[in-house]
């Protein structure tokens, strides 16, 4: 009995440890309102390559994981954002139309906001969807 518990302790901590825990806390006053804001980031440094839809329209980067079908926020560390911008509309033409990509990174979650973030270091465009082309 008392090696089991060794053994689920052991495991938790592995996993604890596995990834690294921030929480922030921002407190700013407007004048004579205060406002306070509490956010749990979850994020796992471990990167992974996930191969899905690079999806943009309205100003969003969104990913599309092709295993999951899970939605994620994207962004993209070393990369200006108004050239990744420019980049997809070249490419695709349009908003909101998908191309294929690998994207390389790790996840981010903010826990209480229950929003997913797709840190990307690395990305390849594999394939372009084009209409009847």
């Amino acid at each position: 009995m008392n090696f089991k518990k060794h053994i689920i302790i052991f495991i938790g901590m592995t996993l604890f440890l596995s990834c690294s825990i921030q929480m922030k806390v921002d407190v700013s006053k407007d004048g004579k309102e205060a406002k306070s804001e509490v956010k749990i980031i979850i994020e796992n440094t471990k990167e992974k390559t996930y191969k899905g839809w690079w999806v943009y329209g309205e100003g969003q980067h969104i990913f599309k994981d092709e295993q999951t079908l899970d939605e994620y926020d994207l962004e993209f560390l070393n990369e200006n954002m108004e050239e990744l911008r420019d980049l997809y509309l070249a490419v695709s033409e349009m908003e909101y139309f998908p191309m294929e990509c690998a994207m390389t990174g790790h996840f981010k979650k903010d826990v209480l906001e229950k929003q997913n973030t797709l840190i990307v270091s690395e990305f390849e465009i594999l394939y372009i969807q084009g209409c009847g082309e």
